[in-house]
């Protein structure tokens, strides 16, 4: 019998959920990684034997990278946590904001994205991973602005079908895209507005808050922006909102359907102001037909008033049939749907604020 795996990234530790393929009756285990801000939390299930990655922060330490080949049930930390600036960059990583795993013809290659904004690629399977000059060294930088979060890749998005395609978001700089496997890098931010900005349409510097797309159909990615829900169906070259039929064109995630390149999930939030629920109403939106139309999902969630918000890296979806989708709050409750979003099942209640979710079915 398959079982699942739930990674929850929390302010103060790392837990994790476990249960059988039936995705119905969780049980959680932690804290790990105690008093550490788990950031990133990744899943490489490209390999018979899946590895975790943990992107945690020591107060004292500061960040490293640990990985585990038994789900979590031991840990392993390289030699300097596995990330580090050369000495020339005179820079020091802040945090790890990203782990993700490259496509299935790329085995070992594993990105990482950090705060100070910089990508990271390791070879090894994320055990060591070696800075992106290309972007690091981009002119653009000395400009890239910083979120409220800090400045940082918090999403790293590989092509499908050619590795030496990869795009990268980050607040507040934008999307940016290589075709020559990171040696050079362009904006790609054409129809993503900047309304922060005295030029509301710049070449770069929109607060892109996550990026998302399905490997079936790389071309088509979505966007969830400070203002603004968009797609491009042309690689980045133009993006088109899709906000309309949502609350608000605020939020923090956006992720894709494993197995429908239509369907896609955001968490709406009142822009600007106390970023809670419209009507303090906890609503995950979906949609079939790449955000054309759009449907409020809240069988299962809180009753309003509830004023959580759900942030960049803590709303996903396994790859099971029928796809599981996970949320977390910034209240410290964890939500599952085995049903694609249909219902969904408390997890977890009164843990630390909920910073990032992964999950797989093996």
């Amino acid at each position: 019998m398959s079982e699942a795996v739930l990674l929850i990234g929390t302010k103060k530790g790392l837990w994790i959920g476990r249960t059988d393929g039936e995705r119905r009756n969780w049980k959680l285990d932690g804290p790990q990684f105690e008093m550490q801000g788990i950031y990133s939390v990744g899943v490489d299930t490209r390999d018979d034997r899946p590895r975790l990655f943990v992107g945690g922060t020591s107060e004292h330490w500061g960040p490293a990278v640990f990985h585990s080949d038994d789900l979590g049930r031991t840990w392993d930390e390289p030699p300097k946590g596995s990330i580090g600036f050369p000495e020339d960059a005179d820079a020091s990583v802040e945090r790890v904001w990203q782990i993700q795993a490259a496509s299935a013809d790329q085995p070992g290659v594993v990105y990482a994205g950090t705060e100070p904004s910089a990508l990271w690629k390791s070879t090894d399977g994320g055990v060591t991973f070696e800075l992106v000059r290309g972007l690091w060294d981009h002119p653009h930088r000395k400009e890239w602005g910083a979120g409220f979060g800090g400045q940082a890749i918090h999403t790293v998005l590989p092509h499908s079908t050619d590795p030496d395609r990869v795009s990268v978001a980050m607040s507040t700089g934008g999307v940016y895209q290589t075709r020559d496997g990171g040696a050079t890098w362009e904006p790609a931010n054409h129809g993503i507005k900047a309304k922060f900005m005295p030029d509301p349409d710049p070449e770069f510097g929109q607060c892109v808050h996550k990026l998302a797309a399905h490997p079936d159909v790389p071309e088509r990615m979505f966007a969830q922006n400070h203002h603004g829900v968009y797609r491009t169906d042309d690689g980045g070259a133009i993006w088109k909102s899709i906000a309309d039929g949502l609350p608000s064109d605020f939020g923090f995630p956006i992720v894709v359907h494993p197995h429908e390149p239509e369907t896609v999930y955001v968490f709406p939030l009142i822009a600007d102001g106390n970023r809670i629920p419209p009507d303090a109403t906890p609503r995950v939106f979906r949609s079939r037909d790449a955000g054309a139309t759009w449907e409020p999902l809240t069988n299962g969630l809180p009753d309003a008033p509830s004023y959580a918000p759900v942030l960049r890296d803590a709303l996903c979806v396994d790859q099971g049939s029928p796809a599981g989708v996970y949320l977390g709050t910034r209240d410290g409750c964890v939500y599952a749907s085995a049903d694609a979003g249909d219902t969904w099942t408390e997890v977890a209640r009164h843990l630390p604020d909920v910073l990032s979710v992964r999950a797989a079915v093996i």
